[in-house]
């Protein structure tokens, strides 16, 4: 399908943070942009207010009319977190209406485009976003599509005047083997979706596929120590191609030396805690100096950007209670999380509350949980997050509970947390997990503001 063809669009969950994306580009394109999805939500509200009509009905009777039948210029967009028996994908495909995954319009857009593509099972909204910002604040300019609202924009897709394009490349379901980028970064490959890939191995296989798709002019960026022997390696060790070296915190901002063998930029002040969000604004800055954007300007924008919504974002900060919300749902990005409040604040009794996420990633990775959940100080544990999942026999909450070594441990209800905390009145609090566990965020934030 030719982007220029496109006309009408109609978004099947459009409620996710990609899609959600997606549907700005083509609303900002003058289509015609429709959509549904199970639950009213901010970012949904925040669609409407910008003139997308959205029904919370899977019901073809909820269809506008100009999507009744199928034409050349109308395309459905679907995400495959949508049930098989959605009334509405049944509805379409009974049609022969053009239905989409995310990934494949992420194609359509990219190509003939100059794609900058950011891959990885854990990093890539923070480096995309690092990249887009980069580009836009020093003038550059590009179209991003995020997967996390970006504080700086307060959202998850930016559009520039230029025909560069920064995506994310998701390995869901191999999602990114829609893409053939120009440049390319790998965050990390650890072990994820195993209810997709079965195991490690396959997982491997496709970053592989990925990377070797970049287009034969392009250029890969590779966090060091990742088993893909080709393009530029980066991290914090001084051995590798491009390097973040000399990190300290100062004035509560990590600050480190960016060095190449082709330029070094000293003092560079960044907003993000976190030794690996360093490691991420490295891949990004080698991305920004790829497109000839001057040091100067690179360091200008690093020191401005103030993250993304739900990636170690402050909630409260007073001189009574610190309360920080993250995302984190894979043991390594908790362990990083976690790494992080404990370089910002060693002399604090740690209190975090986490919902796991899936019962196949539960399952799959119960004892890694075990290990680093048992590294805070007070732990509260909620039920797990299904998603699209149906629940498995044995794999629950209070399994994992039990394998947790910690003297100071809990299991509650989303409801029961807010007296539990209110009771507590942690000084230093952690919310982490990928599920709706962000409908705490607001009552937890009020108590320990009123407090």
């Amino acid at each position: 399908m030719e982007l220029e063809a496109i006309k009408r669009v109609y978004f099947v969950g459009i409620g996710g943070i990609g899609m959600s994306a997606l549907a700005r580009y083509f609303a900002k394109r003058g289509c015609l942009v429709c959509g549904y999805d199970k639950t009213r939500t901010n970012l949904t509200i925040d669609l409407e207010r910008e003139g997308i009509l959205i029904s919370y009905m899977d019901d073809d009777s909820a269809l506008p009319v100009s999507f009744h039948e199928k034409d050349e210029e109308t395309l459905i967009v679907y995400t495959p977190a949508i049930p098989k028996n959605s009334v509405l994908i049944h509805y379409f495909r009974q049609r022969g209406f053009a239905l989409k995954k995310r990934s494949e319009v992420l194609g359509i857009i990219s190509k003939g485009q100059f794609c900058i593509a950011v891959a990885g099972t854990h990093g890539k909204t923070t480096t995309s976003s690092i990249v887009a910002h980069i580009l836009t604040h020093s003038g550059f300019g590009c179209t991003a599509f995020l997967g996390g609202i970006a504080t700086n924009y307060n959202s998850n897709f930016l559009l520039g005047d230029n025909h560069v394009v920064v995506v994310e490349a998701d390995e869901y379901d191999r999602s990114f083997l829609t893409l053939h980028p120009d440049l390319a970064i790998i965050t990390s490959m650890d072990a994820d979706h195993l209810d997709i890939y079965g195991d490690s191995s396959n997982l491997q296989e496709s970053f592989h596929l990925f990377a070797s798709q970049l287009k034969p002019e392009g250029t890969l960026f590779v966090k060091a120590g990742l088993p893909i022997t080709d393009g530029i390696t980066y991290s914090l060790d001084k051995y590798a191609d491009v390097s973040g070296l000399n990190i300290r915190v100062e004035q509560a901002h990590f600050v480190f030396d960016y060095h190449s063998e082709a330029q070094n930029i000293n003092d560079l002040s960044l907003m993000l805690p976190g030794k690996h969000n360093v490691e991420n604004s490295v891949a990004a800055i080698s991305v920004a100096l790829k497109l000839g954007i001057s040091p100067e300007k690179i360091k200008e924008a690093v020191a401005t950007f103030k993250g993304v919504k739900r990636r170690f974002e402050y909630i409260v900060n007073s001189p009574e209670h610190i309360y920080i919300d993250d995302y984190a749902h894979h043991p390594e990005e908790l362990r990083a999380c976690f790494d992080a409040v404990r370089q910002l604040y060693p002399d604090k009794k740690l209190t975090a509350i986490f919902q796991p996420h899936l019962f196949t990633r539960t399952r799959d990775f119960a004892d890694d949980f075990a290990q680093v959940l048992g590294t805070v100080d007070d732990l509260i544990l909620l039920d797990i997050y299904p998603a699209r999942e149906l629940p498995l026999e044995g794999i629950d909450s209070q399994m994992l509970l039990d394998k947790i070594n910690l003297a100071s441990k809990a299991l509650y209800g989303k409801a029961e947390v807010l007296d539990v905390i209110k009771n507590k009145q942690p000084e230093l609090l952690l919310t982490v997990g990928a599920g709706d566990i962000d409908t705490i965020i607001q009552p937890l934030k009020t108590i320990l503001s009123h407090a």
